[in-house]
């Protein structure tokens, strides 16, 4: 990371003791984007990862998308409850929803971001252990055959509409 400098404007000063390292300088608010925000999104990630209900979630939707009422039924948990913990996870980022008539469809994003990834991978490890994240994998097989018009809905979202 490329050190700011507070005195915009002035060229970056480097130590004459150490040559070996050269300063750039970068506008203040382009140092701010670098590490603040980005710091800030790892940060939303770690909060939204600290509940047990949501790393439930995100460990059934690495399985495949599903809908908050299958979700509903594996954790046996309200729809409302359902609802709001997918409610925080989509404005973080960590899932994406679809509509689909009257059911919304959730599914983690095509383009997952690097530290959530890293993640991901961790709690692939963990649910190896942990019962309640081997049950809810068993109850997903369970209601496997309730799921499967989700997968068509995505591939025909997925795909190109065709002019009629």
């Amino acid at each position: 990371m490329v050190p700011c400098r507070m005195d915009r404007g002035r060229p970056a000063r480097t130590d004459e003791r150490d040559v070996s390292h050269t300063s750039t300088y970068i506008p203040f608010y382009e140092y701010c984007q670098r590490t603040i925000f980005s710091t800030m999104k790892l940060v939303q990630i770690y909060q939204c990862l600290c509940d047990e209900t949501r790393l439930r979630i995100l460990n059934l939707l690495s399985q495949r998308p599903l809908c908050v009422c299958h979700i509903q039924e594996i954790l046996d948990r309200s729809q409302t409850q359902v609802s709001q913990h997918l409610s925080r996870m989509k404005k973080d980022g960590l899932v994406e929803a679809n509509r689909y008539h009257n059911w919304m469809i959730y599914s983690l994003p095509k383009k997952v971001p690097h530290a959530m990834e890293a993640h991901l991978r961790c709690l692939q490890d963990c649910v190896q252990t942990e019962p309640i994240f081997k049950s809810d994998l068993q109850a997903l097989k369970k209601i496997k055959g309730n799921c499967d018009w989700i997968d068509e809905v995505i591939r025909t979202k997925a795909s190109p509409a065709k002019a009629v």
